[in-house]
């Protein structure tokens, strides 16, 4: 059995906090003659003194603070789930599932989470980061809330248009394609790899029709970039994502004749059917959405 309660360190950590037992007993709907009771009792089970006077105001004992200091993780983790329970009690989902194109801007992702956190600490977000190939599959699915995802030409994508997506052909400025004479040909580019991002399926495709023979692959954007980088071939990169490399001069834009810059539209689907018992899911969404809207006033 504890000798001491969870109301109890709770009590102590307000009459820090407000500097008196009469406000935190305020605080907290009691009477100052309970708050004192059971600070009294703390402090009598643990055989230590918490706290003193310094003036009018109650503070710490050095053995106090370092008592407390190791007690209030385990009392706002307490207040967290006693909250977390109060909205599962209201209604309101646990979690939101969203799956986000490699493409995305890192940047205004994480931006918006930490807001969409701020706003709602107690619903989870599941995160998935997808390629561009692989958005039709994930899209029948249907396994997301959200997503973020490549607009395709020849599959049009329902949706809402979020931004464009610039990217930039690239090589590092040691690989031998800058010391070829300007604008770079189509002939030029074919003597080296180029490199792409596909998901696994589509690779195996691919090698069986032959149509990534010059090529190479590899599933993920981080992985792709680093083969950039380290001289592998060149390739088409979301400029955004390696805006450091650009400044730095790690990684230079090619010269071609013509193509130097693509763009593709980043698309925000909602997944209706999980809609009306989420509402979340909307909220998250329009915080996208307005996050953009900020980003190009600025």
């Amino acid at each position: 059995m504890h000798k001491t309660t969870l109301e109890q360190w709770f009590l102590l950590d307000s009459v820090v906090n407000e500097g008196s037992f009469a406000l935190a007993a305020e605080k907290n709907n009691r009477s100052q003659s309970s708050v004192s009771y059971q600070i009294g009792l703390l402090q009598q089970r643990l055989g230590v003194a918490l706290l003193q006077q310094a003036g009018r105001r109650a503070v710490l004992t050095a053995e106090g603070q370092q008592l407390l200091a190791q007690a209030r993780p385990l009392l706002t983790g307490f207040s967290s789930l006693e909250a977390q329970a109060a909205a599962l009690q209201r209604g309101e989902p646990s979690r939101v599932d969203l799956m986000v194109d490699a493409i995305a801007p890192k940047p205004l992702l994480f931006k918006v989470l930490h807001q969409f956190q701020q706003r709602y600490p107690h619903v989870r977000v599941w995160f998935s980061e997808i390629v561009r190939s692989e958005t039709p599959l994930r899209l029948a699915e249907q396994q997301a809330d959200l997503w973020l995802v490549a607009h395709s030409d020849d599959q049009p994508l329902a949706g809402e248009s979020l931004m464009s997506v610039d990217f930039i052909a690239v090589a590092h400025r040691d690989h031998p394609l800058h010391s070829e004479p300007a604008p770079l040909s189509a002939t030029t580019l074919a003597r080296w790899p180029c490199i792409t991002i596909l998901d696994r399926q589509q690779q195996q495709q691919s090698e069986v029709s032959g149509e990534q023979a010059e090529n190479w692959s590899f599933t993920t954007l981080s992985a792709a970039i680093e083969a950039v980088q380290h001289q592998l071939g060149y390739g088409w990169l979301p400029e955004k994502n390696i805006a450091a490399l650009l400044e730095s001069g790690e990684l230079r834009p090619l010269p071609l004749l013509q193509g130097r810059r693509r763009s593709t539209s980043l698309m925000l689907r909602i997944n209706e059917e999980r809609l009306p018992g989420n509402a979340t899911i909307a909220v998250l969404a329009q915080m996208f959405i307005d996050q953009v809207a900020a980003d190009r006033r600025v």
